[in-house]
């Protein structure tokens, strides 16, 4: 199986690395290191997201956890079922999800959390092994362009070949399907690009298509 992570004290993006060391001086309790994904690979809904942030999952070493994005999207995950348990603010809370994954584009905490060009780039081979070693996999959903955007460099595809739009399903010709939802970031939600209702919409029609 082709490891679906980096390594500890992954090399690959000089930049990465440098605030990564930064980061252990500042926040020496601090997970920082890559981020591995959450979830059961024999799941049948992958997310993905863009990459740690700062003190959301590269504090907690969980994606998603502990910051606003975690706590809109377990509150989701949870109410459609898509997970189980208690959403704390960390790994050690218990929390499980049922049928789901969650991973990121960029595995690293980027500075002001914007990765660049040349780190997707480099992460992408992660992202592609994540998708072959899920056998079971329906759906994969995109939060935000630049996760359906690698998702398509990660499988092959031009970025012409399907468009990001909020609630979109989008047929590759694969055995499972794309679908796109805006990015739960704070910023979109207070800007009004996402709301609550529109983020679960989104699952309520995968959770519909998956039965």
């Amino acid at each position: 199986m082709t490891n679906t992570i980096p390594a500890q004290d992954c090399a690959l993006c000089e930049r990465l690395v440098q605030f990564r060391r930064d980061n252990c001086v500042a926040h020496p309790t601090f997970h920082n290191a890559p981020v591995p994904s959450f979830g059961a690979l024999n799941a049948r809904l992958l997310i993905v997201g863009l990459a740690p942030g700062m003190k959301g999952a590269n504090q907690t070493g969980r994606p998603f956890t502990g910051d606003y994005a975690g706590d809109l999207l377990y509150a989701t995950l949870l109410r459609f079922g898509f997970a189980k348990g208690e959403y704390g603010l960390n790994a050690k809370d218990g929390l499980t999800l049922q049928d789901t994954r969650i991973t990121n584009a960029v595995r690293c905490v980027p500075p002001k959390n914007k990765p660049i060009g040349v780190e997707v780039k480099n992460c992408r081979p992660f992202l592609t092994a994540e998708i072959s070693n899920m056998p079971n996999l329906k759906f994969i959903l995109g939060l935000g362009t630049l996760a359906h955007n690698s998702v398509l460099s990660a499988l092959g595809l031009k970025q012409s070949s399907a468009k990001f739009s909020h609630g979109a399903f989008h047929n590759l010709g694969m055995p499972f399907i794309l679908a796109n939802s805006y990015h739960c970031s704070r910023y979109n939600t207070n800007t009004g690009r996402l709301t609550e209702e529109m983020f679960s919409n989104v699952f309520a029609a995968l959770k519909e298509r998956l039965g």
